[in-house]
């Protein structure tokens, strides 16, 4: 009998050390007084994945390409700026972006509407690719993904931290754009109540305010090309061939928006969606459009998800 619970022990102690934020001394203690012995998986989990979240945001965001990427998206709304400055008597006629561009220089709020509207079309897009397609074929690539997952972290949750990783990046790249904009709005042109391009107007506060949906609505979107780089970089150990086949996609379904006979296949490209945030812009705020192209970019990102996770899951690491 002493020679089992000698090992019952020994067995105890070597558990209760190999969870992390465990006390044996607490354990023994609990089993002393009679009381249960509450299992801490759940918490170590949350917090093993909270760490491993924080530790890829901290390296994607030390990383001068990355910081390079969110300086030169911070810049082109300050040149927009000075151009519309100098040459505020050339506009555009029409509807749309010209629109948007032709009021800047009445109220410089409008200035974070017309440069996201500018900057979803390709800049956005191409440092998410970028971050996107680098964040698994780039650690194939260098040798360094057998190792992450040689620690207790399991391919699925190794996924989901990549993916929300750049789902940050996202949040902070379009945040980077708006806030440019809006400072360089502000101190080149008036500000005030906003008239909207449906003739209502609109305090200031609630203007800036629909500034702050408009980005998690780009956020969104370019959440929703994330999870498409994220599964292309499942498929390859070169980062530059996800990027690139990211980029190719986004090419081509812009290219198929400007074919009007292609027009019954657009409300199915995810770019068609990119610049649906203008309805902000009317009273009352026409929430249809926006609320179809958030179940556009959802349903992209569960899709591409599920392939990266099938591809992950199984996929043999050879590198």
């Amino acid at each position: 009998m002493s020679t089992v619970s000698g090992r019952e022990a020994v067995s105890t102690g070597n558990v209760a050390r190999a969870v992390p934020g465990h006390d044996p001394a607490l354990s023994a203690g609990q089993a002393t007084a009679g009381r249960p012995i509450p299992p801490p998986r759940a918490v170590s989990a949350t917090r093993a994945w909270l760490r491993l979240l924080g530790s890829e945001i901290g390296l994607t965001f030390r990383r001068p390409r990355n910081l390079a990427m969110l300086g030169v998206l911070s810049v082109i709304p300050v040149l927009i700026g000075i151009a519309l400055r100098m040459f505020a008597g050339a506009g555009g006629d029409g509807a749309g972006a010209p629109v948007i561009f032709e009021r800047i220089t009445g109220n410089g709020l409008f200035l974070t509407f017309a440069a996201l509207s500018l900057l979803v079309q390709l800049m956005l897009p191409v440092c998410v690719a970028v971050v996107a397609g680098d964040s698994i074929a780039g650690e194939a690539g260098i040798g360094t993904l057998r190792y992450l997952l040689a620690a207790p972290a399991g391919r699925t949750r190794l996924l989901a931290v990549k993916y929300a990783c750049v789902v940050v990046f996202c949040l902070a790249a379009v945040t980077a754009v708006a806030l440019s904009a809006l400072l360089v709005g502000l101190l080149l042109f008036p500000a005030g109540p906003i008239t909207l391009l449906s003739g209502g107007t609109i305090p200031f506060l609630d203007g800036v305010l629909r500034i702050g949906v408009v980005v998690l609505y780009v956020t969104a979107g370019m959440a929703a090309l994330a999870a498409v780089a994220l599964a292309l970089s499942t498929l390859t150990e070169v980062s530059v061939g996800a990027i690139a086949s990211t980029m190719v996609i986004v090419i081509v379904a812009q290219v198929l928006r400007a074919v009007p006979q292609l027009s019954v296949l657009q409300p199915y490209l995810l770019t068609e969606w990119w610049s649906g945030f203008d309805g902000v812009l009317r009273d009352p705020v026409a929430t249809g459009d926006m609320g179809q192209g958030l179940l556009v970019f959802a349903a992209y990102a569960a899709v591409f998800c599920s392939i990266a996770w099938a591809r992950f899951t199984g996929k043999d690491i050879t590198a």
